[in-house]
């Protein structure tokens, strides 16, 4: 028994130290990013930029359209309304009250649509640059012979020779020389069977 727990003591000896060499890190080499500037700067980052902004705009102006007539039929049932002094109002009052509304509701239905596909084109966007960022950021790590890359703003203070931006956007317009700008039509969710009783 006292030559086993011998053995046990003289192997493990041997084995801790070739272990702790195995585990041993190399020298940490840090290269940076500005994410924020390679986003903004990219060729086709900035066409679809614009190409958003320009979404934007026509939701904006389609958003004046609407609201435009609204505010005049608005106006022109607040008015029959007041007129009437307290008296119920007539089936034609109460029918144009309705037709008001319809129209209301329909027009934030629409814009509430717009601003939900533009925020989807928005997502859209930052995936596909994000599908391409990702492989390009250990590409550059590979070249410049980095094994840690941090951005840029989580740093205090960084020398230019560790700052690999320019090559991840070099890199980046060349990985991606377009971005679509409609995201794709979200499947139609399927269903739910509702249970049928007895």
């Amino acid at each position: 028994m006292k030559k086993m727990l011998v053995s046990a003591a003289f192997a493990a000896t041997v084995l801790v130290p070739s272990a702790a060499a195995a585990q041993a890190l190399p020298a940490a080499v840090i290269a940076v990013v500005d994410v924020q500037t390679v986003t903004n700067d990219c060729n086709a980052c900035k066409t679809a930029a614009a190409a958003l902004r320009s979404q934007i705009t026509g939701l904006q102006n389609r958003e004046k359209a609407l609201a435009a007539p609204l505010e005049t039929e608005a106006k022109s049932l607040q008015a029959a309304a007041d007129a009437l002094n307290g008296k119920e109002p007539d089936a034609a009052l109460q029918a144009r009250a309705k037709a008001f509304q319809t129209k209301q509701q329909s027009a934030q239905t629409e814009l509430a649509r717009q601003q939900q596909q533009i925020a989807r084109n928005q997502q859209y966007v930052n995936k596909q640059i994000a599908d391409k960022l990702n492989p390009i950021f250990q590409q550059v790590m590979v070249r410049r012979g980095a094994n840690i890359l941090m951005e840029q703003g989580s740093t205090l203070a960084t020398a230019k020779t560790v700052d690999v931006t320019n090559d991840v956007l070099a890199a980046l317009n060349a990985a991606l020389p377009s971005i679509a700008t409609t995201a794709p039509v979200a499947p139609a969710q399927p269903k739910q069977e509702q249970p049928q009783g007895r």
